[in-house]
């Protein structure tokens, strides 16, 4: 339940972000989430495909504050910890190529 909240949260701030684009849907579609839950807190890890160039560190520090506000409303748990990681960079540039540089 709780990866399931991460996952729809970290969506919802990079939804908002000037670097958004449209991530594709589909079984093995990004973000991703996996929560430890103790007692009633939860460390969680999300992994989020990003626009490049952006600013990823902002990106990921929105992804936190989401994370631990929607957990925090949604499932009543505190979330001392958010690791977020960057399993994709998208460019616009690249789009459609195989392969190539950016330039």
């Amino acid at each position: 339940m709780v990866a399931k909240v991460a996952v729809q949260a970290a969506r919802e701030a990079l939804r908002t972000s000037p670097a958004a684009f449209k991530v594709p849907s589909g079984p093995r579609s990004w973000p991703r989430a996996s929560a430890r839950v103790r007692d009633r807190t939860a460390r969680v890890r999300v992994l989020v495909e990003l626009g490049y160039p952006s600013d990823i560190g902002a990106q990921c520090a929105a992804v936190r504050r989401q994370v631990v506000s929607r957990v925090k409303e949604l499932v009543g748990m505190d979330v001392p910890e958010v690791a977020v990681g960057v399993g994709r960079l998208h460019s616009e540039q690249l789009d459609g190529e195989r392969s190539g540089r950016v330039r």
